[in-house]
């Protein structure tokens, strides 16, 4: 398997990932009923996320942890979620590519699924 390259290669994992993500069990309800997903306004923004997370590229614009703040407030989020998700996202990147850049998204994953467990639910 290749390592993550480049925004295709990205593109082919937060696609995989979502496909996943929308009808697991544990936490697809969160992108289907408690806030359903436009996916073709979502995933470009997820794709400028993770390109700027692994590569610095200055793409993104955001602020995902009032995303999430606010998600909390609609349906409340646990260590569950967001183990979950962190599970289908290396899952996933450990499916596709094998390599430096690949240990380091899953990486980048796991710091941020604990900041947000840290900062939403305390």
């Amino acid at each position: 398997m290749k390592d993550i390259q480049d925004r295709t290669d990205i593109i082919i994992l937060i696609d995989t990932f979502y496909k996943k993500a929308l009808i697991d069990k544990i936490i697809g309800h969160f992108f289907t009923e408690v806030v359903p997903l436009n996916l073709e306004a979502h995933l470009p923004k997820m794709y400028d996320f993770w390109e700027s997370t692994l590569f610095h590229k200055a793409s993104y614009q955001g602020n995902p942890m009032k995303v999430h703040l606010d998600l909390h407030e609609k349906s409340s989020m646990t260590y569950e979620h967001f183990d979950q998700w962190l599970k289908l996202f290396n899952d996933t990147t450990d499916e596709l590519f094998a390599g430096a850049n690949a240990e380091q998204i899953k990486t980048r994953g796991l710091s941020i699924a604990t900041m947000m467990k840290i900062k939403i639910m305390g």
